[in-house]
């Protein structure tokens, strides 16, 4: 992985804009193909499977998907730069959703598991985006810059739903086999955002943030043998293990209280007599708290601190859990406390990823936030599984007062944890 850039600072400057604009329109993209795919999936799931009991499959495939690629993805991008990677995982996603689209032409019911379980590539590529966009970031604004790109979510997971119909509609006109049209949707952008991501990042960010971090090391080695001191240890090897530890524990932990209390939440509204308008009424004002907001907590970690901002996070969290647990028969409370939920997600994913990238050593750091989404997705999975059986046994506000011991340890973490000593850690 080489650069032939001249390194400067402005030309550095110069590619953290390009690169921060391609990562934003990708985002865009696939959010618009993976917005009705998991919505899509659940029937065409009951539907070839025979049972509603298996619609739940494919969010868990999905889910699996995104853990498994986010490693091998991450190694890629280590290897080979950011570039390569965020296209093999998009046209991974594309082609599950062509395996999807066959398993409702021929009935197959483990051929739309293996679609779905490659489209949820398409969310490791997501999530590693956002790390991407940190590669070239100045320790000031790497909160910001990070946030962007997880805003730039909030238009396809809004506006990707809205395509089931036309989707549909455009299937039936292709003469492709009921509830496949939407996949269409996700093949497209998903080849787009490949192509998107293979010539709008260059030179590849991660490849320039070595190139760069290589120079400015050795320009401190050489100002310390000049002035007869010893040189210090290179910022590109350097990493605040403290720092590693508390960002990968607040992004696991608060993705798994986000999972369980949203999966269980239209359960428990519909069980209680809410409609189905209310229901997707809440659900879009949580996505909405979760996405809208982040660059606000992005300029907030870079201003206040990393650590600062996850505790105005997990603090969103309780809130929102004290919300939903004390107020649970109120429609009015959960869909606050819905919104608190991602806004909590929000700060302390937003923050947490800033804390990672800015910790861990810049020449193991991609192997190191791809540890970090596999956490993520599987915290989320393992939350998601077993939010049901307390929903079944303890009820919606049970649920509610058992995820606060999440928020208890991120907490606990973030008073016990040391501060580290590198330069470039603002936390």
């Amino acid at each position: 992985m080489t650069t032939t850039v001249p390194l400067t600072a402005e030309t550095v400057a110069a590619a953290q804009r390009r690169t921060r604009r391609v990562l934003m329109v990708g985002q865009v993209l696939a959010g618009l193909g993976m917005g009705s795919t998991l919505s899509i999936g659940a029937i065409l799931a009951a539907q070839i499977s025979g049972s509603p009991a298996f619609s739940g499959m494919a969010a868990t495939m999905s889910t699996l998907g995104a853990a498994l690629a986010a490693v091998p993805l991450a190694r890629l991008a280590r290897r080979s730069g950011r570039a390569p990677a965020l296209a093999t995982g998009a046209v991974t996603a594309a082609l599950g959703a062509v395996l999807a689209m066959a398993s409702a032409g021929i009935g197959s019911f483990p051929l739309l598991l293996l679609g779905i379980l490659l489209i949820g590539t398409g969310t490791a590529v997501n999530l590693q985006s956002r790390f991407a966009a940190a590669d070239l970031s100045a320790p000031a604004t790497r909160g910001r810059d990070l946030s962007l790109v997880v805003w730039a979510t909030t238009v396809g997971a809004v506006s990707g739903p809205n395509l089931i119909g036309p989707g549909e509609s455009l299937g039936a006109v292709l003469g492709l086999p009921e509830l496949s049209g939407p996949f269409l949707f996700t093949v497209l952008a998903q080849c787009l955002a490949a192509a998107l991501y293979l010539v709008g990042l260059r030179p590849d960010p991660l490849a320039l943030a070595a190139a760069w971090q290589d120079e400015q090391d050795r320009a401190t080695a050489a100002e310390a043998a000049r002035s007869g001191v010893a040189a210090p240890v290179p910022a590109g090897l350097s990493e605040d293990r403290a720092g590693v530890r508390l960002a990968l524990l607040s992004i696991a932990l608060s993705h798994a209280t986000m999972v369980a209390v949203m999966a269980m939440t239209p359960v428990h509204l519909t069980d209680h007599g809410a409609s189905l308008v209310i229901v997707g009424f809440t659900i879009s004002l949580h996505i909405a708290g979760m996405y809208a907001l982040a660059p606000l907590f992005g300029i907030l970690s870079d201003r206040l601190g990393r650590r600062p901002t996850i505790l105005l996070g997990q603090g969103m969290l309780l809130a929102s859990l004290v919300m939903t647990g004390f107020g649970a028969e109120s429609e009015g409370w959960v869909v606050a406390g819905l919104i608190f939920l991602g806004l909590g997600w929000s700060a302390s994913t937003v923050a947490g990823s800033a804390l990672l990238t800015e910790s861990a050593a810049p020449a193991r750091r991609p192997i190191v936030q791809g540890r970090s989404d596999l956490l993520m997705s599987g915290s989320g999975a393992v939350g998601g599984a077993l939010a049901g059986p307390l929903l079944a046994g303890l009820g919606y506000s049970g649920l509610s007062f058992v995820t606060m011991a999440l928020v208890g340890v991120v907490l606990s973490a973030l008073i016990v944890s040391p501060r580290g000593v590198r330069p470039a850690n603002r936390g």
